[in-house]
């Protein structure tokens, strides 16, 4: 008989680590509920016409297709196969998984416009597929945790990414961690100081790799793009600065001052701050980087990237404002910015920390354990008092030795068993052991509610 497997790029949760992601997920729940977004859900499966030409060439490989249910060869003629994939694809398959959040929610403003009410603020924690070659970090089957407000250019949106970010971060017990801002028309006022306008694109292909190779290596990279020698020098300056937040923004206002472009965009992120600053907010872990170079085929104005410092793990965490998100559906002009958290590479960051919380995260609290037949019935009649009381609580189902019943209690790790024998019984008690102290009281039931009821 052949062992049962998974497919390459995909995984199993257990209880300890379904628990630890829910303790993410609801953490992030919690946080985009207090700031007024609403959760929606996209179906797993997607047209092909809506999936294809929206992620690249290479975005369009990585895309799972579906066989089409029934006889899927019955429109395929000969000629069709002597055309290969691209001849039969669209006779075999209609439907693909969906590749991301992103563009399932631009086809779903844009089929319920008329029912929505703009600004509309959204999350979605869904998994996304991609037909990507499985390494560590990267898998076929993954989650996205996406939150967008579309129909909006108010700037109080991205401070409110900064806002929701920091709560995130500040329950989830992470310290050193950075929030990456710069804004895309920075980078386009960049280009043009330095002489070479309209190649901002290449240049921040170039520059983005600034941390992991080098300026010396980024200087190569620029000439072999073109860029002339002036003016790689002419953008030295930019990359040798070092200041503060309010030096950086003087100094870029100096650099950018013939790039109106430029201007506008340093304009918004200093407005992005003041929102901040009147909300009472600071710029705790706010690290403007004037470097920074992300989703360049899309975003417009703001951007940003998380980073925790200290780990093996990249960025946790991105997003950044776009003009045009429903403009492939035919609906354009919708503006919105909007950010995703990581949450497979947040789980990493709290494990290599050892950030999760030691107790068993929504796990079992109390064992009910019993001696013989009189003990199990004793325990059925006072079960249902804790769980009434919110206490996550079961019996163990079969008549076995007191021994196992607590091996059985410790290898869940529920932290407390309730002791159900004849002394208990007859003085309508019940004896909670903590099996981590190893401390034991008998209680009256209603005290014993108490004090597991926290």
């Amino acid at each position: 008989m052949q062992k049962p497997s998974l497919p390459k790029g995909t995984r199993d949760f257990g209880p300890i680590q379904m628990a630890r992601r829910n303790f993410i997920l609801d953490t992030i729940k919690d946080t985009f509920q207090l700031f007024g977004y609403q959760q929606i859900e996209t179906p797993a499966m997607e047209n092909l016409t809506t999936l294809t030409g929206k992620y690249g060439d290479e975005g369009d490989q990585l895309l799972f297709k579906i066989l089409n249910s029934g006889d899927f060869l019955k429109e395929v003629t000969a000629s069709d196969l002597e055309n290969g994939s691209g001849g039969v694809l669209n006779k075999v398959s209609e439907k693909g998984l969906r590749y991301d959040l992103t563009v399932p929610f631009a086809r779903y403003v844009v089929m319920n416009r008329n029912e929505l009410t703009f600004p509309f603020k959204r999350y979605q924690i869904q998994p996304v597929w991609r037909a990507d070659r499985p390494q560590k970090g990267r898998y076929r089957e993954f989650y996205q945790c996406d939150a967008d407000v579309v129909g909006t250019d108010s700037l109080v949106c991205e401070a409110e990414i900064i806002l929701m970010i920091r709560r995130v971060f500040t329950k989830l017990g992470l310290e050193n961690y950075g929030i990456k801002i710069n804004n895309r028309k920075i980078l386009t006022g960049i280009a043009e100081a330095i002489g070479e306008s309209g190649k901002e694109g290449p240049l921040c292909v170039a520059i983005d790799k600034l941390d992991k190779i080098g300026w010396e290596k980024v200087k190569e990279e620029l000439i072999q793009r073109g860029f002339g020698l002036q003016s790689i020098q002419n953008l030295s300056p930019l990359v040798g600065l070092e200041s503060d937040l309010k030096g950086k923004i003087e100094f870029l206002k100096s650099f950018l001052k013939d790039s109106e472009t430029g201007l506008k965009g340093v304009s918004e992120l200093e407005e992005v701050f003041g929102i901040l600053e009147k909300m009472g907010e600071n710029l705790d872990y706010v690290d403007f980087d004037i470097m920074l170079a992300r989703g360049l085929s899309y975003y417009t104005g703001a951007i940003f990237e998380v980073k925790v410092y200290g780990v093996s793990i990249g960025s946790v965490s991105g997003g950044g404002r776009y003009d045009n998100l429903t403009g492939v559906f035919g609906l354009p002009g919708v503006s919105g910015v909007g950010f995703s958290f990581g949450v497979d590479r947040l789980y990493d960051v709290l494990e290599e920390l050892q950030l999760f919380p030691a107790e068993n995260l929504n796990g079992t609290q109390l064992l009910l354990t019993y001696f013989d037949q009189k003990g199990f019935e004793y325990a059925l009649s006072v079960l249902n008092q804790f769980r009434k009381a919110g206490i996550k609580s079961e019996i163990y189902p079969d008549q076995a030795k007191i021994k196992k019943q607590l091996e059985f209690a410790t290898k869940k790790e529920i932290p407390f068993v309730g002791i159900c024998g004849d002394n208990e019984i007859n003085s309508g008690t019940i004896s909670i052991k903590n099996l981590v102290t190893g401390e034991q009281e008998t209680l009256s039931l209603e005290n014993a509610v108490s004090k597991l009821a926290y």
